[in-house]
């Protein structure tokens, strides 16, 4: 079999990536200029100050690595993140910040003001002048709202016509106004850059396309506060060989691969790139080697990775940077929130989103075929590393799909 042929086991597909740099090339400043080290140390400066920022709890669960047969599990676990329920607080609120800033540079003429100056009560009327605006799956939406609302200015987010009442409640609670349009994501992202340009509103996307790079390089960046911290929990003796990351457009699994990269070198982690079969944009790029969009309604029940457009900056650094990439369908995710949700196997309960559980999903589907496992090199040794991007950011649907609502499963005890 050709080894980079891609391979099907059910509605799993997995593809190792021919252009994949491992052991033979280090993050170089082509990269930095799209995501950095140095750029993180800014990012954590703010975010740190931020009412509310405390790191996000890594937790171990051994029953989980004794049903994949694997060394150890780590899971990041995004669920209470300042309270908006996903890793997506990070990005979209400090994008804001960062064009907020850039917009008072301009007006003020002064080059040197930072983002502490966003607080000083002589600008107030101008940020409050300033509307900012993304489509969203719902929780970039969210951390575009809580952002926009935190730094005083106005917001409106676009939502398809696939998108949750629950999500598009929790973005107009921060006070957004929010507009729903027909059809999937990408038609939303399309409707919102056309309502921008009319109404002069700014656009805080985490898809970057040609003459729009800035603010998706911020949305990363902020991205990287959480693999910083992931870093400074994991215990030195057990490094993480394998990191299972969810896809979408690409922003949160390009910031996972820079920041480990730059920080670790060749002893990076293997980064498995993971997608539902319905929008598997960067599944299919991999194959074909460029940039591909794919059509269609994308109407998953991962809403967070409904996504048929990539980000091409993210591209950049994935294309070389990730060892394989993974499809899988709606079920395989329903099936596991409600694993995780039981206490079991000496595990305790977690609560996980449809988008959350991919990478999961995703490991337990390719550890149960020993071809696969040595194609990415799992053994039982590996230490395998999950960003649990979402708690239940949609409370109603949790309930639905897992049997408990959240309380309900933290409640019970593991077995």
């Amino acid at each position: 079999m050709n080894k980079h042929a891609v391979r099907e086991q059910g509605a799993v597909q997995l593809y190792l990536n021919p252009r994949c740099v491992q052991d033979s090339q280090e993050y170089d400043a082509s990269l930095q200029s799209i995501l950095s080290v140095a750029a993180y140390e800014q990012a954590q400066a703010s975010i740190v100050q931020w009412p509310g920022y405390a790191p996000t709890p890594l937790r171990h669960l051994p029953g989980l690595a004794a049903q994949m047969k694997v060394g150890g599990v780590y899971y990041k676990d995004e669920a209470g993140r300042f309270g908006l329920g996903s890793f997506k607080a990070l990005g979209g609120a400090y994008a804001v910040n960062r064009l907020l800033l850039r917009q008072l540079q301009a007006h003020t003429g002064n080059a040197s003001l930072t983002l502490d100056d966003l607080k000083n009560p002589a600008y107030k009327d101008f940020i409050a002048g300033l509307t900012v605006t993304c489509a969203t799956d719902g929780n970039h939406g969210r951390s575009v709202a809580w952002g926009a609302k935190n730094a005083g200015c106005q917001c409106v987010i676009y939502i398809h016509e696939h998108v949750s009442t629950g999500r598009e409640q929790a973005i107009a609670s921060y006070g957004a106004k929010v507009v729903r349009v027909p059809g999937n994501y990408d038609d939303s992202v399309r409707q919102a850059a056309e309502d921008a340009k009319e109404h002069g509103y700014f656009v805080v996307s985490d898809t970057s396309y040609p003459g729009y790079m800035d603010v998706p390089k911020d949305v990363m960046q902020g991205y990287t506060v959480m693999v910083q911290e992931t870093l400074d929990q994991i215990a030195s003796d057990k490094p993480v060989t394998h990191v299972f990351i969810q896809g979408g457009v690409g922003g949160l699994a390009a910031a996972v691969c820079a920041h480990m990269w730059e920080r670790l070198g060749a002893q990076r982690p293997r980064l498995i790139v993971v997608e539902p079969n319905k929008a598997d944009c960067l599944f299919q790029s991999a194959v074909q080697g460029k940039p591909v969009t794919v059509t269609g309604d994308l109407n998953t029940v991962m809403a967070g990775l409904a996504c048929g457009e990539i980000s091409l900056l993210a591209w950049e650094i994935l294309d070389p940077g990730t060892y394989a990439y993974m499809t899988l369908e709606d079920d395989a995710a329903l099936q596991t929130m409600r694993r995780l949700a039981r206490a079991d196997k000496g595990d305790a309960p977690i609560v996980a989103g449809e988008s959350a559980v991919a990478g999961v999903a995703a490991c337990m589907a390719a550890c149960e075929q020993a071809d696969w496992r040595q194609a990415l090199g799992i053994d039982e040794s590996s230490q395998i590393m999950f960003f649990a991007s979402e708690g239940d950011t949609d409370a109603e649907l949790y309930q639905r799909i897992v049997g408990m609502s959240a309380k309900e499963v933290l409640a019970q005890e593991p077995a």
